[in-house]
C-alpha cells in the first residue's frame, strides 16, 4: 500500500504500509521477546481434527444433519485464523527526500498500527496531516526516526 502525498511546502512524501508477519519488538516487550513454540497449538489442532473425523465416522446412518451445522462448524473453525489475519500489525512509513532547494531536510517517520482497516484510516490521516501541516501528526502512531 503506497501513497504519494504533496505537502504544502512543496516536498513529496511517500506514505506506505507493510504487513508484518511477526510482531515488531519494542522496548516494552523486551522481557517477552522469546517466542514460545507453536507445538501446543499444532497439537490441539490435530486433536480437534481427529475428534471431528471420529464424530463423522461413528455417526449412525439414520441421523439427519441440518445443512447449517457444517456451515456453523466451518465458521467456528475459521474464526481464529481470520481474526489472526485481520489483526496483523502493519508498519507505516512516511518519508521524504527533502525539497529541491535544500531548506527542508529529508525525513522518515515510522509507526505500527494493528488491523488492516485501521491501517487504511491511519494512512488517510497521515496524508491529510502532511497536506495540511507538512508533517505527520505528532499525536498519531508515527514518530520521527533518524
Amino acid at each position: 500500500m503506497n501513497r504519494l502525498v504533496q505537502g504544502s511546502d512543496g516536498r513529496e512524501w511517500v506514505v506506505r504500509g507493510q504487513m508484518e508477519w511477526r510482531r515488531p519488538a519494542t522496548a516494552d516487550d523486551f522481557e517477552h521477546d522469546v517466542a514460545a513454540s507453536y507445538a501446543p497449538g499444532v497439537a490441539m489442532m490435530i486433536v480437534a481434527i481427529v475428534l471431528a473425523i471420529v464424530l463423522v465416522v461413528w455417526m449412525p446412518e439414520d441421523v439427519l444433519v441440518p445443512a447449517w451445522i457444517p456451515l456453523a462448524l466451518l465458521l467456528l473453525a475459521l474464526f481464529f485464523p481470520l481474526r489472526w489475519i485481520l489483526r496483523r500489525p502493519w508498519t507505516i512509513v512516511a518519508e521524504t527526500e527533502g525539497d529541491v532547494t535544500g531548506e527542508r531536510p529529508s525525513e522518515r517517520w515510522v509507526g505500527t498500527v494493528r488491523g488492516i482497516f485501521s491501517v487504511r484510516s491511519e494512512v488517510n490521516k497521515v496524508a491529510k496531516s502532511i497536506q495540511k501541516y507538512d508533517l505527520p501528526d505528532f499525536e498519531g502512531p508515527l514518530h520521527p526516526v533518524e
